[in-house]
C-alpha cells in the first residue's frame, strides 16, 4: 500500500501476514512493490522446499526471516536462518535457501541495476533444466563452480 506525502515521496507499508501465498509444489515469491532500483517481496516456503542454486550478477539480495527458518547455502558456507535473522547476498554470490521442517515466510529486498538471476542447479526439482543462457553465464564466469557444488 502506497501512502503519498506533501513532499511527493511515497511510503510503502505492507502486512506480511495478509500478503502470504503458499504453494505445495514450489516456494512462492510475491513482489509487493517495485521501488527505484529494486523490489520488495514476501517469499513463502512449505517444509523442505528449496530455491534454485543461483546468483544475481547485478543485484544485492537481502532476506529477513519473519517465521520458520532453514539453511542458506553459498559455495563457502551454510548459515542457519531463524526468525529475526537476515542474510545479505552481494551481487554475484551463488546461493540457495532450503526451508526447514515448518512453513517459512521471508521478506526479501533486492536492489541493483538488474534483478535477473542465473541458476546452476535446483535440488529436488527433477524436471528442472538449466537454460542455455544460464549455462553460458556460468561457463564464462565461474571457474571451479562444479567443485563448489559437489562439496
Amino acid at each position: 500500500m502506497a501512502v503519498a506525502t506533501a513532499y511527493r515521496c511515497t511510503m510503502y507499508a505492507f502486512n506480511l501476514e495478509a500478503e502470504q501465498v503458499w504453494n505445495p509444489e514450489r516456494h512462492v515469491e510475491k513482489i509487493l512493490e517495485t521501488i527505484s532500483g529494486g523490489d520488495v517481496t514476501v517469499a513463502c516456503w512449505e517444509p523442505g522446499q528449496c530455491s534454485p542454486h543461483h546468483c544475481h550478477p547485478e543485484a544485492t539480495e537481502i532476506y529477513f526471516c519473519f517465521t520458520g527458518g532453514g539453511a542458506m547455502r553459498t559455495p563457502d558456507s551454510v548459515t542457519e536462518v531463524v526468525p529475526g535473522s537476515f542474510v545479505v547476498h552481494p551481487p554475484g554470490e551463488l546461493h540457495e535457501f532450503e526451508n526447514g521442517p515448518a512453513r517459512s515466510m521471508l521478506f526479501r529486498v533486492r536492489y541493483g541495476t538488474d534483478m535477473r538471476y542465473h541458476s546452476v542447479a535446483w535440488r529436488g526439482q527433477a524436471e528442472w533444466k538449466q537454460s542455455s543462457e544460464d549455462a553460458a553465464y556460468f561457463a564464462a564466469t565461474s571457474s571451479g563452480l562444479a567443485a563448489h557444488l559437489d562439496a
